[in-house]
């Protein structure tokens, strides 16, 4: 047997135990997994659904996820999911930004806590205010959309004095507010609305009924202590104050610590309503008698 036939015998026989090794491989290996693919394409082709069938389910998923909204958004408070440490310093700086210059709010926060299936916020807050204002921020806290709780509070009074000023009656407080949020997005709509947070004006619980302090009489009005009735007109009174200052004035106008609350023509005389610091007076004003015989009789 020559060389050149040899190599041949020995490449075909190579060649041979390749196609055995590949045929085998592709048979008792490839297989399985070639059976496999063609199930989950099946699969795959069992659940592919027509672009128009898909559109269809969309739309109805989207009236069925408006519905729900719908009502989360009317409900009177809602939980946010992974709210925020930072939002509630947020919502107070809003809720105070209306407030007077002489109030002042502090924000602490303490700790984050789970109750139940909810997390919490805790804060604590500090300051002072008219009372209005105070109980306006109180408000809006247990009023928020998102729910806020105020869970304890200390109120005082806190009076402020300034040399020359009317003395200014504020409260003070502390109190200890939770924030409440979910770690999902059940409890609350997507898009969120803030419910009316504007409190009713209350009467002022703190404000003292009688006070030592008289203020002053910044506007110069007029001080009906030592003052004289002069002449009575139509359109009102003429009267002098005790530093000869002469004032016309008529009914419901305004005086030092009162109001002028009637003229008495028939008889000459006018009567004022005064509050002494707390205290009311009525207080009358009479045209001098011996001056009226004077001004008759030389009539």
């Amino acid at each position: 047997m020559n060389k050149k036939l040899r190599s041949t015998l020995v490449l075909l026989a190579f060649l041979f135990i390749i196609l055995i090794a590949g045929g085998s491989y592709l048979y008792f290996v490839q297989s399985k997994d070639l059976n496999e693919k063609r199930d989950k394409l099946k699969e795959l082709q069992a659940k592919a659904l027509d672009p128009q069938e898909l559109l269809a389910q969309y739309q109805s998923l989207l009236v069925e996820s408006n519905r729900l909204d719908s009502i989360l958004a009317n409900r009177e408070f809602n939980i946010p999911q992974n709210l925020s440490s930072i939002k509630f310093y947020n919502f107070v700086n809003n809720i105070t930004n209306g407030f007077s210059d002489k109030a002042q709010v502090n924000i602490e926060f303490l700790e984050q806590k789970q109750e139940k299936e909810f997390f919490y916020h805790e804060y604590k807050l500090t300051g002072f205010g008219y009372f209005n204002e105070v109980y306006n921020l109180i408000f809006a806290i247990e009023h928020s959309k998102e729910l806020k709780k105020v869970t304890n509070i200390s109120l005082g009074n806190l009076v402020q004095t300034k040399e020359g000023e009317i003395p200014l009656y504020l409260v003070s407080f502390t109190l200890n507010a939770k924030a409440y949020f979910s770690t999902d997005n059940r409890f609350a709509p997507a898009t969120f609305v803030e419910n009316s947070l504007g409190a009713p004006t209350l009467y002022d619980a703190f404000y003292p009924l009688i006070r030592n302090e008289i203020p002053p009489n910044i506007d110069e009005l007029l001080d009906v202590q030592g003052a004289t009735l002069l002449a009575l007109i139509p359109e009102g009174a003429f009267i002098a104050d005790s530093k000869g200052n002469t004032y016309l004035i008529w009914e419901g106008e305004q005086v030092y610590l009162g109001y002028l609350t009637k003229i008495d023509y028939q008889n000459s005389r006018v009567s004022f309503i005064l509050n002494k610091g707390g205290i009311i007076e009525k207080m009358d004003l009479e045209l001098d008698r011996s001056e009226l015989k004077k001004k008759t009789n030389e009539k």
